[in-house]
């Protein structure tokens, strides 16, 4: 979820909207909790061969945003099947979904639409918006320096440090780096070198030199091609933490995790700060369009598959702004990367699981 802000041409600026795009294996050995229902146990396997298995017919149908693997309310394995709840008739929609599918339950959630998110988020008590005497802290305002096109500006997270070829690079989505792919509103295009700044655009009325450029774009062109929403930039020297820390998380582990149902999970992100969730489906189809520069013209729909979803209600775990943070298990001492968040609704959030994404960059976290 991208961050946009508005413009007033006379003078200055005046407002903000924040706003997400429209439904906008590098892998370690670990040990999950005795029984967890991830995906290398056989029966949530066995769930997830139906659901891809009629996930195409599913969403063929009208107002289904969606399929993934989840727990009904009595704990029991069921096919999760997201209804448009701002569809024409969503009700009927909900009620055509077969209560089964080759025997293994369905349970339907009417959502919105993972789109666009219009309130501005409340203060909070650590800042995740001000700009940072470095070397900084991740999990902060941050973005594509020259996000400012068509009367608004963009920002996202910096959301956490990786390592590539033994150099040290921040982590965060595509459409927070680098979707801007026209030379429309603000005649540039998303280049390798471009300065990638602290705090975004967002956050220092769009105005660049109030921010402070702490690294530069390594241009990676995950989207449309790849399964992740994902993009790194090069630290500059002496301006990012070298143990990746991130705000009110602290350090992390250099190993990952694989997500779990019911696995707690935190983030810290730009809008919302540290917010705690819990896993709600695995293996998630769910589509996402793209536009192709801040505030620009929408310009393909992505079909991601594969994805972790999080309950999100009333969009306390995430809000628009907080696309690129990273998502890790809810433990208090050098939590394990789980995902990296990249949009949600009102209800539910998404996230690329965090192996898929450094698998994509041939990349390994930074940590303990």
């Amino acid at each position: 979820m991208q961050t946009k802000r508005w413009i007033k041409r006379v003078r200055s600026l005046v407002g903000a909207v924040v706003l997400l795009p429209v439904l906008s294996m590098f892998a370690f050995a670990v040990e999950l909790p005795e029984q967890a229902l991830s995906h290398a146990n056989p029966r949530v396997k066995e769930v997830m061969d139906i659901q891809e298995a009629e996930t195409p017919e599913l969403m063929a149908m009208p107002d289904v945003l969606g399929t993934a693997v989840g727990q009904d309310d009595n704990g029991e394995l069921t096919i999760l099947v997201y209804i448009n709840l701002e569809g024409k008739r969503p009700g009927e929609s909900a009620r055509n979904i077969p209560r089964s599918l080759r025997g293994q339950p369905t349970t339907v959630e009417l959502t919105e639409p993972f789109r666009a998110l219009v309130k501005p988020a409340p203060s909070i008590k650590v800042s995740h918006t001000a700009k940072q005497t470095p070397p900084i802290q991740l999990g902060t305002s941050g973005g594509w320096g020259y996000d400012l096109a068509n009367g608004y500006c963009c920002g996202g997270t910096l959301g956490s440090l990786i390592e590539k070829d033994g150099q040290p690079y921040i982590l965060s989505n595509y459409h927070v780096f680098e979707a801007d792919i026209v030379a429309g509103g603000n005649n540039k295009i998303a280049t390798t070198g471009d300065p990638i700044i602290q705090p975004g655009l967002i956050d220092v009325g769009c105005i660049a030199p109030s921010a402070q450029q702490v690294a530069t774009l390594d241009k990676s062109s995950s989207l449309p091609g790849s399964n992740v929403d994902a993009s790194i930039a090069a630290v500059t020297s002496g301006m990012v933490r070298t143990d990746g820390a991130i705000l009110e998380i602290g350090t992390i582990a250099a190993d990952t995790v694989t997500a779990y149902l019911k696995q707690p999970v935190k983030k810290s992100g730009r809008t919302t700060g540290l917010t705690r969730s819990t896993v709600s489906g695995l293996n998630a189809t769910i589509t996402v369009a793209y536009d192709d520069e801040c505030a620009g013209a929408q310009v393909f729909t992505k079909t991601f598959t594969g994805q972790i979803m999080i309950n999100n209600r009333a969009s306390k775990f995430l809000k628009g702004g907080d696309s690129g943070s990273l998502m890790v298990e809810d433990v208090t001492t050098n939590p394990r990367a789980v995902g990296l968040l990249f949009a949600g609704s009102s209800s539910l959030a998404v996230a690329n699981p965090i192996d898929d994404v450094l698998g994509f960059l041939d990349a390994t976290m930074v940590g303990n």
